[in-house]
């Protein structure tokens, strides 16, 4: 049976509203920038992969930095053939497994606490939000470069480069709460220089609630950079799960 014939499309709304029992990380390292990325935003995220792109239903799926498992749970619950989280916290990683037990998909998934580092092998889709690099500059790059060292398609979230808050209000207006915009020079360039093409980058607003002490309100929102990007190296045949990962990380 081909992917096509096994669809089942789930609205963006009922997606908002599972993926609202993804419960966050108990206590946040800031460190890690674990910010839980917003069920909005990630619906937006998977509801583009799975059906603008087919790049969910059936596909083998990574999640980089998984977090709690948003993202991976999410593209479980739209039909992904084989899902695999990895985070360097393993309280986030035991707070995934605990959200997958809770919405009966924990045979779906696949959690790896362990360094993204440790990944091989070949995926059709890598989904990621990661660290920002407000803590750590250029953070994101280190999952970029593993992206595409991986996967074929990857959905990435990057910081908006500037603070502009006529295109917040835009975002906010447009039915879809997402406005395509230029990528950023700097990221296009590092992304072509591993292999990859930008095919469209959207922008979109966030709330992130207050998670650590230096945080003055409750809820604060940023605009985020939804990067779509393939990779032009070409696709090579995907290992087995005992193969994706060095022989010192836990699996769950």
């Amino acid at each position: 049976m081909g992917v096509s014939s096994q669809r089942r499309i789930v609205r963006r709304i009922d997606l908002e509203i599972f993926l609202s029992q993804i419960k966050p990380v108990p206590f946040p390292e800031v460190t890690l920038e674990q910010y839980l990325i917003s069920e909005s935003v990630a619906a937006n995220m998977l509801h583009t992969a799975a059906y603008c792109y087919d790049d969910i239903v059936g596909r083998r799926v990574l999640d980089l930095g998984c977090g709690t498992g948003r993202l991976s749970i999410g593209a479980a619950f739209l039909g992904a053939d084989a899902t695999i989280g990895v985070d360097l916290d393993k309280e986030a990683i035991r707070s995934a497994f605990e959200n997958s037990r809770k919405t009966q998909l924990s045979q779906k998934v696949q959690w790896i606490a362990g360094d993204i580092g440790a990944i091989n092998g070949r995926f059709d889709t890598v989904l990621q939000n990661p660290p920002f690099g407000v803590q750590r500059r250029n953070a994101d790059r280190v999952f970029l470069e593993k992206a595409l060292a991986v996967g074929n398609t990857i959905y990435s979230l990057h910081n908006h480069p500037i603070l502009d808050t006529q295109l917040m209000k835009r975002i906010k207006n447009a039915p879809s709460k997402m406005l395509q915009v230029f990528p950023s020079p700097f990221l296009k360039k590092f992304i072509e220089t591993l292999g990859g093409s930008i095919v469209s980058v959207y922008a979109m607003a966030m709330p992130i609630s207050r998670s650590f002490s230096f945080h003055r309100k409750a809820k604060h929102e940023i605009i985020v950079d939804f990067y779509i990007i393939k990779n032009k190296q070409g696709k090579t045949p995907p290992l087995k799960v005992k193969d994706l990962i060095s022989s010192d990380q836990k699996v769950y």
